[in-house]
């Protein structure tokens, strides 16, 4: 143990190696160049002290990680594991906080497992603060040398592993998921509907769970977005399915109904809204009706010009279409802009161009429009506006 212990050290401070060496490494080569090389006393080794001492555990955490380490009897397959993980560039924190989610991580070997699994994930190009971070955020995958053959397939689908890390982040499913029973039949049933890789990553990042659950719910809820009248291959049909993964039939009919009562919408003018604009269905009733207030009372739209853009329902009404519409209409009174410009057209304008366009060009005629506008999309009233008002 104690040459493999050397091994690992040596191979981890080569030169070839970028880690800088980490306090928690300093801490655990201090303890080992001051211990005695005698075999520690098994009745000697109390866990708990050292979950807290060494490793950092809270009390707590060490009580509560102590039930699955207590047929431990060295610190030395833990200590050379900690030291492996600062190698890698973890901090005393992460380490802690990762020995806190997955306590059987001490025990991992390094020379059979955890050396093979980081050589493997290197070799799918991934740095080691890429490592690290998997390792802070699925630690009990991390020791399963299945990882590698997973990531593999993942940084297929998704791309990058900047992608995949934020499903990861959201969701360790994917990790712990069967790829043949589960993922993969998934992916395929998806791309049959017209789903590319880019738009399965993106709804994986929206649902995480998405790929990892049963594929007869996957369809089921395919079926459900296809009775919104959202077609196989259509730009919206990722959103719908987004849009449906929390609703059930009774639920979305429900939506439906208010939608058509808040908005005077018929029949037809609801489908072609939640068509073209699908997540409308997540929206609350509140929010939907302060919506339908703002667009028809104050800035006097017909129900017919909003069924046709209703992206306009998933917009923020307090930090983008209120402050826009008031900047758009102090304009048009101050014949700064034509009178025709339309109000769609500005508040789906993205930030920069919007205030390039509309805020810019009017700072010594309107001197306080960009303050007010600033103020105004961080929900506040702007003091003694004349254009918020």
């Amino acid at each position: 143990m104690l040459r493999l212990r050397e091994c690992v050290v040596s191979r981890l401070l080569s030169p070839s190696s970028n880690s800088a060496i980490s306090p928690l490494l300093l801490r655990l080569l201090s303890a080992s160049a001051s211990a005695a090389p005698i075999p520690p006393n098994p009745s000697e080794f109390a866990v708990e002290e050292y979950l807290v001492d060494t490793c950092g555990l809270t009390r707590p955490q060490a009580l509560k990680a102590f039930t699955k380490l207590s047929h431990l009897n060295s610190p030395a397959n833990p200590n050379a594991v900690l030291t492996f993980l600062a190698g890698l560039g973890l901090s005393g924190a992460d380490a802690a906080a990762a020995v806190a989610k997955d306590p059987r991580l001490l025990c991992a070997k390094v020379d059979k497992t955890l050396a093979p699994v980081v050589d493997g994930l290197t070799g799918l190009g991934l740095s080691r603060p890429d490592i690290a971070r998997l390792v802070s955020l699925t630690p009990d995958r991390f020791r399963r040398r299945s990882i590698v053959s997973k990531m593999h397939y993942y940084l297929t689908l998704f791309g990058s592993f900047q992608s995949f890390i934020r499903t990861l982040k959201r969701s360790s499913h994917l990790l712990s998921s069967d790829l043949d029973k589960l993922v993969k039949p998934n992916v395929a049933f998806l791309r049959e509907c017209g789903l590319g890789d880019c738009d399965i990553a993106k709804l994986c990042i929206a649902v995480p769970w998405m790929l990892a659950t049963n594929p007869e719910r996957v369809r089921a809820m395919v079926a459900c977005a296809e009775r919104l009248g959202v077609p196989h291959g259509a730009g919206m049909f990722r959103q719908a399915l987004q849009a449906v993964v929390f609703l059930n039939e009774e639920k979305i009919n429900a939506k439906l109904d208010y939608l058509k009562k808040t908005f005077r919408w018929s029949d037809a003018e609801v489908s072609i809204a939640v068509c073209k604009a699908p997540m409308v269905l997540r929206k609350s009733k509140e929010s939907l009706k302060h919506r339908s207030e703002f667009l028809f009372s104050e800035v006097g739209l017909e129900p017919v010009y909003v069924a046709h853009r209703p992206v306009i329902l998933c917009l923020s009404l307090e930090g983008r279409v209120r402050p826009r519409y008031y900047v758009l209409k102090f304009l048009k009174e101050n014949g700064l802009v034509d009178r025709k410009l339309s109000f769609h057209t500005a508040v789906m304008m993205t930030e920069k161009v919007f205030v390039e366009k509309f805020i810019c060009p009017h700072k010594e005629a309107a001197p306080h429009l960009a303050g007010d506008y600033a103020t105004a999309c961080k929900g506040e009233v702007p003091t003694s506006s004349i254009i918020f008002r």
